[in-house]
């Protein structure tokens, strides 16, 4: 059998290609990401994390999107721009790290189609649940990198960026940024205890504390201990044990499958004394171990999207290939046969991320059961066995794009759409001054740019207005006392009946009170069962 022949660079070629699909592409409005765009324009704009604006998160996560937006623009597209970026850094830190646990070529590329399929593709947004991942990864990159380089300058080098870079993670969202802490330290202290020397551990804490002290003192006059969670008072702590127990026994099947074919594969290789003796091999399994471990806690502790913590299939298919080629040679990857299968069966395995794009080219020619149903009402099938009474839903093939320049290339519902523009016209915005006084408690963040107003800022005034997350009592007070002053020319106000609070109800009550309500239209989501609604204050 012919050996495949690959170019050089066959890896890096997948993480571009896949990375750059949704520059190519237009987009449904996606719900959440007004706080991608608010805190990239914020940044972008000058605005201090914590000075300016109050947040529960660190500001790690808008760092490339804002640059983005310096380069490409305040606009939603600019966001897409920095998610492509963002999904090039983890494909290369993936190979990076399976480059330096010493899989060979061929796997990793094998490794890096699966990573890019299941993991990157999907992601054309930022969204701080992923960039912490891609943070972490970044770390383990260079912790890894550092403890195989031959030269002591590299060597010390990696290693600092890497406890550099684990603190961003961690100044990106803190559960896994926590984590990405330990793992790196663990790593790190594997090599000092296999090496007999403290050289590799010094490096990393310098690089975690040097950079800490760098960007938290600075923010020590700032109302940072307030806002930052750790699970103080006014937040709340999301660490229960019962949940981790219930998201393992309840669900983690994938999860549970991996660690019992890695514990199946491992044990005879274990036996073997030479095993420990391989500071690679023992690298390889911790992490892998460390990684589903870590899925384990994370879709608890993130648990929207219910996808966030999928990069383990990455690390836990590439260590099972990898012990069954090197470990027990059942598996030559050298073979085109072997080689071509392998990631066909991957293709296959994780169609459900690019079938729906193919589905929609397919069935312009060939139209399937939901279309003749629709022709013939009396037909049954799985797309209409169970009728859906929701009169509020719009479907997605109907809706339109804006011609708000921070809108372009997104599609939206024809309400929303038709809405912006009614409030453009609105007496209350032509005749108010510049810069407006708009109070936009919505998902269209970009109206920001589009409507020319500042949005508020100060130390007690949160970037996003989730209620228990990133709003508090505190400030809803100050909300509802600037509305009874009737402080706002428009106050844009997003109603989700259906969500706890997401948009404080207590808010709404008072615009009600103070405020007249002149407009509303359906919000840009899925079901668009909720609406953005338009407040002018009461005249007297």
């Amino acid at each position: 059998m012919k050996k495949l022949k690959l170019t050089q660079h066959t890896e890096y070629l997948i993480i571009v290609l896949f990375a750059i699909v949704p520059l190519f592409s237009s987009f449904p409005y996606r719900v959440n990401i007004f706080l991608s765009w608010e805190g990239a324009y914020r940044m972008s704009q000058g605005q201090m994390p914590f000075a300016d604006f109050g947040m529960p998160l660190g500001y790690g996560y808008w760092l490339i999107p804002a640059l983005s937006f310096k380069i490409f623009g305040a606009h939603l597209l600019s966001l897409v721009k920095a998610q492509a970026f963002i999904n090039v850094l983890a494909g290369i830190s993936f190979c990076s790290i399976l480059g330096a646990l010493g899989v060979e070529r061929r796997l990793r590329i094998i490794a890096v189609f699966l990573f890019c399929l299941s993991y990157s593709f999907f992601n054309f947004w930022p969204w701080y649940n992923h960039s912490v991942i891609v943070y972490q990864l970044i770390s383990i990159a260079f912790a890894l990198q550092g403890i195989v380089a031959a030269s002591r300058i590299k060597k010390t080098s990696f290693l600092v960026l890497s406890g550099a870079f684990s603190f961003i993670a961690f100044f990106t969202k803190q559960d896994a940024g926590a984590l990405a802490i330990l793992l790196n330290l663990a790593i790190v202290l594997i090599d000092a205890i296999y090496e007999r020397s403290w050289r590799t551990i010094l490096p990393y804490i310098a690089g975690l504390v040097i950079l800490s002290l760098a960007i938290i003192l600075p923010l020590s006059n700032t109302q940072f201990s307030y806002w930052f969670n750790y699970g103080q008072p006014p937040h709340t702590s999301r660490m229960a044990l019962m949940d981790f127990a219930d998201a393992f026994f309840y669900e983690s099947q994938w999860i549970k499958f991996y660690l019992v074919v890695i514990a199946l594969l491992i044990i005879p290789a274990i036996k073997s004394k030479s095993f420990f003796s391989n500071k690679q091999e023992v690298l390889f399994l911790f992490l892998t171990l460390a990684i589903l471990a870590e899925a384990t806690l994370f879709q608890v502790t993130s648990y929207t999207p219910p996808d966030n913590n999928i990069f383990f299939h990455s690390f836990a298919v590439s260590y099972i290939l990898y012990l069954l080629s090197k470990q027990y040679r059942i598996l030559n990857f050298q073979l085109t046969s072997t080689f071509l299968i392998a990631f066909a069966g991957i293709a296959l395995w994780w169609s459900t991320n690019y079938w729906k794009y193919v589905n929609r080219v397919l069935s312009r020619f060939s139209p399937n059961t939901e279309a003749t149903t629709a022709a013939n009402i009396h037909a049954v099938t799985k797309h209409n066995y169970i009728l859906d009474k929701d009169t509020t839903d719009v479907p997605m093939s109907q809706w339109k794009f804006t011609k708000r320049k921070g809108f372009e290339g997104i599609y939206m519902p024809p309400s929303t759409v038709d809405g912006i523009e009614r409030v453009f016209k609105m007496e209350a915005f032509t005749k108010s001054s510049t810069p407006r006084k708009i109070l936009n408690l919505t998902e269209l963040t970009p109206l920001a740019v589009e409507m020319q107003y500042e949005p508020e800022k100060g130390a007690n005034i949160p970037l996003w207005h989730h209620r228990g997350v990133s709003l508090f009592d505190r400030e809803i007070a100050l909300y509802n006392a600037r509305i009874s002053e009737k402080k706002y020319d428009i106050v844009l106000f997003e109603y989700l009946p259906k969500l706890n609070n997401f948009f404080p109800f207590e808010i709404r009550d008072s615009l009600l009170q103070h405020y007249n309500l002149v407009d509303s239209f359906h919000a840009p989501r899925r079901p668009t069962d909720s609406w953005i609604e338009v407040f002018i204050p009461k005249k007297p």
